[in-house]
């Protein structure tokens, strides 16, 4: 927790074990010794909401809202679909299959605005998968992400806390979809 009692918050689909696997095994073929850091395999996961830096007692309203949005949504069914870099970050491109990745990330924004702790983005929902993270853009161009789709029936809140190795994540609640 930062000394002014905040902390940074995100909402994120988790994935299933069988996928980070795979995800795993093509990031240490595909992409390593980049000049980047690989994202670890117990940091993998879909985000569908950043909520930045937010006061700690704000945790409780913000799981509520989650649990309310996850408790309607179905699975949600990802494709890979490719690699892409921006400034910062190396990505698996998301295939959202039916959508209800998108829905999801939707109403659960409409919901986190609703009670003021999240403004929306003006541009849609990006399906993706953050797996490496560099100061400067290596311009890899690895081979086609793995295979198969990824079944998210979980989503989560995280903290996400800043170090000298990279961001960890804790969840500080995971919740089904569906109701599961």
């Amino acid at each position: 927790m930062a000394g002014d009692g905040r902390i940074r918050l995100f909402c994120a689909l988790q994935l299933p074990a069988a996928a980070l696997d795979r995800i795993a095994a093509w990031q240490d073929a595909e992409l390593h010794g980049a000049p980047a850091r690989l994202v670890p395999r117990e940091s993998l996961h879909v985000t569908l909401a950043f909520l930045g830096g937010r006061p700690a007692d704000e945790v409780p309203v913000v799981a509520a809202a989650l649990r309310s949005a996850a408790g309607s949504a179905p699975a949600v069914e990802l494709r890979p679909a490719g690699y892409r870099e921006t400034r910062g970050v190396g990505m698996i491109l998301l295939e959202d299959v039916a959508g209800s990745g998108a829905a999801l990330a939707a109403d659960l924004g409409e919901r986190l605005q609703a009670i003021g702790v999240y403004r929306r983005e003006r541009r849609p929902w990006l399906a993706h998968l953050t797996v490496l993270r560099f100061r400067e853009r290596p311009r890899l161009q690895p081979a086609a992400p793995p295979e198969g789709n990824i079944r998210s029936v979980r989503c989560a809140l995280y903290r996400s806390s800043l170090g000298p190795g990279g961001a960890r994540y804790d969840v500080l609640e995971s919740v089904a979809l569906g109701g599961r």
